[in-house]
């Protein structure tokens, strides 16, 4: 038995194409193997020691292979925060038993190295004298070949299949060993999401097909299909390869659709014998009924070609859309249509299995939800999905963005710098003609001096190579200049180190600004990472967790607040904390809507990211699964393909002023809705309407569009209210709304006010003990250690403050009873929303851990899920005879120029006044201190 020594007549050395089918039987060499773990270093096939039993496809470590993790596991991934290592309150889960890591999904087992695996395969009679074809679907990473002892090869592929052609194969019972080898074979960066331990995980084995499969003498290696739209067809280049055939040679192509039915004539391609050209190319006509493909109406084609020499066929099938995905100015086309891409991450998270899923139902869920959510767009962060992603994308009408595995080093001259430009093409001939792969980076937010000349030179040949999709140089940065788009970090309302100073943070909320500053004029600008925002952990899933990888970190979360006596406050905690995650990122979306030439955003992320630190950022779990604080409905309000959009210069009024803002509408659809009737209203939380209009509006194809002026008399307000304003396209589903609030401009005079301090000088200490009434606003004077050094803000946690090293702010809102009395006049739902920026963005937590047990505060401030705290910002308790009521928020300063913090403290004043003021908490002014 030997390598091919077949003539390779193809465009280059590439290996063979997926989808091949032939008229001579295949093996499936799926089951069991049997297996050895050795030491990287064995470069030949262990005579012994083949003793236990594995089955492929699969993994090593679901089937228990590896290491058990703790203290001296070296993770494939960067650990920023290494606290669970030293720090005190992580001891309990460093023990024997015990172990449990914060900062992802914690593997049952462990392995990075060597795995041997062997099998028996009889060889039928008849193959003897043809080319076969064992074919190995997603093996992590690379693997190397022996029959019967014989070195054939070695493959080095992380994204498509290992294709090993052999000759020669005797009939009767071979010996084949695969080494499989998980270690970094060229530094793709520990963190990418093709090979890390925070997502993924970094598995060893072979998930998708194992197959041997027999080829006539002359094969078709590769179809590549090139739709051209104007025309209604396709240019098909067909590569073969074999030995030079003594026989006449028919090659015809046959398009169908996914059900099918025959579109278009058949094509054929005839030769005599010895004078066939290894390199074809033939024009396939689909005839005037053809569709085209886009995410409305995603018609996906079939393509069989067929060779025919002498008496022997073969054959190769790939899907492929009469699709043209262009950059044209600053936006994004497809097939001559303006899109905009609504995206997220899918970062190689796979919580039950470790590894990539090849169902068709995993992905069929993946991409439905996301459009069920709004959006028409998935990026694939570091990593390049398996062709069942690529199929059910094509099906459902979803643009994909495809990246090399990388997040590393390039331009240096290292290895990695070839591998990736090599894989690069492995991926384009793998999967270039299916009509979802529509954009293409290198990988991930490149380092290295050089990565910008580097990287140019890697889009000049993709573009030059393959012109079916839109190529730039990375997710994040550099900009080069002959990208067909620009990702980037900066249009988005908080980028990585703002802290405090975003947008959301730092400026009185607000919805008249955009990105226009910002975007490029000389190619699309896409959005990267957008969002980051986080959410307190749902503990129910943690039983979801049934796999390979087990939900540890979480585990250590519920058990802290447990230990803080606050496991009743978790759900609690969910849903507010998800309120205002939910916010912030229709904050940032809508932003990304009213930039004008604006090409599309990508999420950071609809899903939960459970590495790194555990960034759980998303409004669904790592299933996809809704956490119960928003669903699809509601977030399809403000991420869709028409979204009515208000530029309100505030969003907290007086009654003495008059509200206007600018309407307008986001519209990216087929085609522009003529004569559409936009609509607004201003309701009172009764439901009552109080103002309203409509005007009837062309609204082409593009966003920026104005639409109306809302305006409403605000003085008709009596009484502090929450408002909801409400934009919408008559007769349709196409709606959206927003929360303002209207105070009194002249506050109602309080006869009777309480002693209200700073600190707990000695006239309040006197007025408690004679069974007085005390304000205590100690905003700025509350100690480091009683919560002093906690950063507070608006928005929720960016990412998670373990991986960013502690960058503000670390708190995720509030949450309260919203009909406690003394918040009556200060109208709320209990969670927060754009009412408390003025408090949370000058306000100190107060770290309440050592108050009595069950001490509630009126208002919480959810503290980071690291620390688990019991913060408030506002709480009531009798001291002694007497009652206090304590606010951390600042209710001193300008309150003539910040209304919401001045109807709070009304708010409070007026509660201290009534007979509702008689707090049953008690506590110790030790307590307090």
């Amino acid at each position: 038995m030997k390598v091919s020594t077949y003539i390779t007549i193809g465009w280059l050395a590439w290996s063979l194409g997926a989808c091949t089918q032939s008229n001579l039987n295949e093996l499936d060499l799926s089951g069991e193997w049997k297996m050895q773990l050795t030491s990287p270093d064995v470069t030949t096939v262990p005579e012994t020691g083949f003793d236990q039993a594995v089955r492929l496809p699969g993994s090593l470590q679901e089937q228990g292979y590896g290491e058990d993790i703790g203290l001296q596991t070296k993770w494939t991934g960067q650990i920023v925060d290494s606290a669970w290592y030293k720090a005190p309150e992580y001891e309990p889960y460093r023990q024997p038993g015990n172990i449990k890591v914060p900062f992802w999904l914690n593997p049952d087992k462990h392995y990075v190295g060597v795995a041997w695996y062997q099998k028996q395969v009889r060889i039928p009679s008849g193959w003897e004298t043809r080319p076969v074809v064992l074919e190995l679907e997603r093996a992590h990473w690379t693997t190397t070949l022996y029959v019967d002892g014989q070195r054939i090869g070695k493959q080095v592929a992380l994204q498509t299949p290992h294709r090993y052609v052999l000759s020669g194969l005797t009939p009767g019972e071979h010996t084949f060993t695969l080494k499989v080898d998980n270690q970094l074979y060229v530094n793709v960066g520990m963190n990418a999401h093709s090979v890390s331990d925070h997502t993924q995980s970094n598995w060893n084995g072979i998930i998708g097909e194992l197959k041997l499969s027999p080829k006539p003498a002359v094969y078709i290696e590769d179809m590549q299909i090139y739709p051209q739209i104007h025309a209604k067809q396709a240019e098909v280049k067909v590569s073969l390869k074999g030995t030079v055939s003594q026989e006449p040679v028919t090659l015809t192509l046959q398009a169908r659709t996914l059900d099918g039915k025959t579109i278009g004539e058949p094509v054929s391609y005839t030769c005599d014998a010895g004078s066939i050209d290894p390199n074809l190319t033939l024009s396939y006509a689909l005839g005037e009924k053809a569709e085209l493909w886009s995410e409305y109406n995603p018609t996906t084609y079939r393509l069989t070609a067929e060779l025919q020499v002498g008496q022997e066929r073969d054959r190769k099938e790939a899907n492929f859309g009469l699709r043209e995905f262009k950059a044209h100015g600053t936006r994004f086309e497809v097939n001559g249509t303006p899109i905009f891409l609504r995206g997220t991450l899918e970062c190689g998270i796979f919580p039950l299995t470790g590894y990539p899923s090849l169902e068709k139902s995993y992905w069929a869920k993946i991409y439905r939800t996301c459009q069920e959510y709004g959006l028409n767009h998935v990026r694939f962060h570091s990593w390049c999905p398996p062709e069942v992603a690529f199929h059910v994308a094509d099906s459902l009408g979803m643009y994909l963005q495809v990246e090399c595995g990388a997040w590393t080093e390039v331009g240096s001259g290292q290895p990695q710098d070839q591998w990736i430009q090599e894989e690069s093409d492995r991926i384009l001939k793998e999967y270039g003609n299916h009509p979802s792969f529509c954009l293409m980076a290198h990988g991930n937010e490149p380092s290295g001096a050089n990565q910008a000349a580097y990287l140019e030179k890697l889009v000049s040949y993709w573009k030059a190579r393959d012109d079916r999709r839109v190529y730039t140089s990375a997710a994040g940065w550099p900009h080069i200049p002959n990208a067909d788009y620009w990702s980037t970090m900066d249009p988005r309302i908080q980028v990585w180190g703002a802290g405090l100073s975003s947008i959301i943070n730092r400026e009185s909320p607000r919805t008249n600004y955009d990105f226009s500053a910002i975007i490029r004029s000389d190619m699309p600008t896409v959005s990267h990472e957008v969002g980051q925002w986080c959410v307190y952990p749902n503990f129910h899933e943690i039983d979801k967790y049934t796999g390979v990888l087990k939900a540890k970190n979480l585990e250590i979360f519920q058990e802290t607040l447990a230990e803080k006596g606050m496991s009743s406050l978790a759900d609690k905690f969910l849903y507010a904390s998800g309120r205002l995650q939910t916010l912030c990122y229709k904050a940032d979306i809508e932003a990304a809507l009213r930039t004008p030439g604006f090409a599309g955003f990508q999420l950071l992320d609809l899903h939960d990211f459970p590495g790194q630190g555990t960034a759980l950022v998303g409004v669904l779990d790592p299933f996809w699964d809704s956490k119960g604080y928003v669903d699809g409905e509601e977030y399809r309000t403000f991420c869709n393909k028409t979204v009515p959009l208000a530029r309100f210069p505030k969003m907290v009024w007086l009654n003495n002023e008059k509200l206007e803002a600018p309407l307008e509408i986001a519209h990216f659809d087929t085609a522009p809705l003529e004569k559409a009737v936009v609509g607004w209203q201003i309701s009172r939380p009764d439901g009552e309407i109080l103002a309203s209009g409509e005007k009837e509006k062309d609204i082409p194809i593009g966003n920026g569009i104005a639409a109306d002026n809302i305006t409403y008399d605000l003085s008709a307000i009596q009484e502090p209210m929450q408002l909801t304003v409400s934009a919408y396209i008559k007769d349709t589903d196409i709606r959206n709304q927003w929360h303002i609030w209207v105070y009194p401009a002249k506050k109602k005079a309080i006869e009777q006010l309480p002693y209200i301090t700073t600190t707990l000088d000695t006239k309040a200490r006197a007025e408690l003990e004679k069974g007085g009434s005390v304000l205590l606003l100690n905003y700025g004077n509350v100690p480091e250690e009683k919560g002093g050094d906690i950063a507070v803000g608006f928005s929720s946690i960016f990412w998670n403050t373990a991986w960013t090293r502690g960058q503000a702010p670390h708190t995720l809102g509030v949450y309260c009873e919203k009909e406690h009395p003394a918040l009556r006049q200060f109208p709320n739902e209990g969670v927060s929303d754009y009412q408390w920026w003025d408090l949370m963005s000058r306000c100190d937590a107060m770290v309440l851990d050592n108050f009595p047990k069950g001490f509630e505060p009126i208002v919480y401030i959810i503290d980071d899920w690291f620390t688990n705290r019991k913060l408030g910002m506002l709480y009531e308790a009798r001291v002694g005879k007497g009652k206090l009521l304590v606010c951390s928020a600042d209710l001193q300063r300008d309150l003539n120029n910040r209304p919401a913090a001045s109807q709070f403290r009304q708010s409070l004043l007026e509660y201290m006044a009534s007979d509702d003021f008689n707090p049953t908490q008690e506590v110790n002014l030790s307590d307090i201190f």
